[in-house]
């Protein structure tokens, strides 16, 4: 197979996938992605700089009630990057493209960060039947200044030693504890890949200067159920002081920016909770 590529031919939903192979030949976007599970399609986004990757830790969980569609936006993981500039509404139309090929029609989507705002973006366009949208970025007051990312240009400079980082507890807190709270739980394999993909994304600096120059907007138009969750420890993205009324929010304890490893239950719970409508 083609390394790390996955596809699905969705012909009724919900059902029973997981698969792992080749992309058919077609003019549909492309985007690397895992699939299992049985129930309604849940699609997870992960944030900037991160893959499919980061959701392992509630994989297991969530596959036991819905179909999990983890994926690789453009320009991250074994995604290629778009031609166009790659703001949340671009990466939002080009995955909704994607889940369209696949033969999906308003999924649940859920996403953490960038991912969070990406699938708030699909629910502004009509394109999801839910969101849960975990530390979402975009909804500061107004663009922000540019800002280069001094994480990725460490996570740059540790590659040659990166599996001696990352093989001891205390080297882990070092590379992952800006953004969790036990990052010493997190496996080294696992936190050497949540630290390769930061990175090496190709779209990385393309999408975080399109990120700041922009907001979202659009929370009181969204006619679909949003649930947000707010890591407690986020040293990332800060809570508004106010949303709107429709909008569930809740607190994630004992977690950071990136909570999947933090607290895998309550990640899980959450996701779930906010596509059982």
């Amino acid at each position: 197979m083609a390394p790390g590529v996955a596809y699905i031919c969705v012909m009724s939903m919900p059902s029973v996938l997981s698969h792992r192979g080749k992309p058919a030949s077609t003019a549909i976007p492309v985007l690397a992605h895992d699939v299992q599970g049985l129930g309604p399609p849940l699609v997870l986004i992960h944030p900037l700089g991160g893959d499919r990757r980061v959701w392992d830790p509630v994989l297991e969980p969530l596959s036991t009630e819905r179909t999990v569609i983890a994926v690789d936006l453009p320009g991250f993981g074994e995604s290629a990057p778009l031609t166009e500039t790659p703001t949340p509404a671009a990466l939002a139309r080009a995955l909704d493209r994607f889940l369209s090929g696949l033969g999906l029609d308003r999924a649940h989507v859920a996403g953490n960060s960038l991912g969070g705002w990406v699938a708030l973006e699909l629910a502004l366009a009509g394109r999801a039947r839910s969101v849960t949208a975990i530390a979402p970025a975009g909804l500061w007051r107004g663009p922000l200044a540019p800002k280069r990312s001094f994480g990725r240009i460490v996570a740059g400079a540790v590659l040659p030693i990166l599996p001696l980082l990352s093989a001891r507890a205390a080297g882990r807190r070092l590379l992952l504890g800006g953004v969790m709270v036990h990052p010493d739980l997190v496996p080294a394999r696992a936190a050497a890949g949540i630290v390769r993909a930061y990175a090496k994304a190709p779209a990385f600096v393309a999408t975080n200067n399109a990120m700041r120059a922009r907001h979202f907007g659009g929370l009181d138009k969204i006619d679909v159920p949003v649930m947000l969750g707010w890591p407690d420890h986020d040293r990332v993205v800060s809570r508004p002081t106010r949303l709107p009324a429709s909008i569930h929010s809740r607190v994630l304890i004992g977690c950071g920016h990136l909570p999947m490893w933090d607290a895998p239950d309550q990640v899980a719970r959450i996701l779930l909770d906010g596509s059982s409508g």
